[in-house]
């Protein structure tokens, strides 16, 4: 019988075992949606731990049977999108008031899809970026997250590309969601 999930805050201790998930995630789950070109593309030069939310406090994870199976979180900073390797320079905070929170990296551990776990992790952000004041959530979603945040409830405001080494193009979607 499997044991209940527990969310938890992540800490820098969990870093090694978020990249190692993230990597798997990235690879394994987009399968159907991208190219493996473009899967390892984006894995190794976006996805990935972006401190800053580890940091903050605003980065979780979900343990189940003693074994990391998701990580996700939400920023109440600039940047939309991708780990360490991705950012440059300063990341500012946003203003409750007039901006959205962001919805950051969120992967699930490939030998465990579809079963809740990526709600879990929505819903703690949700809470938590309300109780911090914001009133929107806005996340760029890779197409193997798409199904993901529009069951919670967000919905499409602009696709984009990412442009990466080795001239791969990876499609991106801009989504919001208003909270309460």
């Amino acid at each position: 019988m499997t044991n209940p999930a527990t969310l938890r805050a992540a800490t820098t201790a969990d870093i090694p075992a978020m990249k190692a998930l993230i990597r798997r995630s990235g690879i394994e789950l987009s399968k159907g949606f991208y190219s493996d070109e473009q899967a390892a593309a984006v894995t190794r030069h976006v996805f990935g731990v972006d401190t800053q939310l580890v940091d903050d406090g605003t980065y979780f994870l979900i343990v189940r049977d003693g074994e990391l199976r998701a990580c996700g979180g939400w920023s109440k900073r600039a940047t939309l999108f991708g780990g360490d390797q991705h950012k440059s320079g300063p990341d500012p905070l946003l203003d409750p008031a007039t901006q959205p929170a962001r919805i950051r990296a969120f992967f699930v551990d490939p030998t465990v899809p579809r079963q809740g776990l990526g709600r879990m992790l929505m819903e703690h952000c949700e809470h938590q970026a309300a109780a911090a004041g914001f009133h929107a959530m806005e996340l760029a979603a890779t197409m193997p997250g798409v199904p993901l945040y529009i069951a919670c409830g967000f919905k499409p405001v602009e696709e984009f590309a990412l442009a990466l080494p080795g001239n791969v193009s990876v499609p991106l979607l801009r989504m919001r969601k208003h909270i309460t």
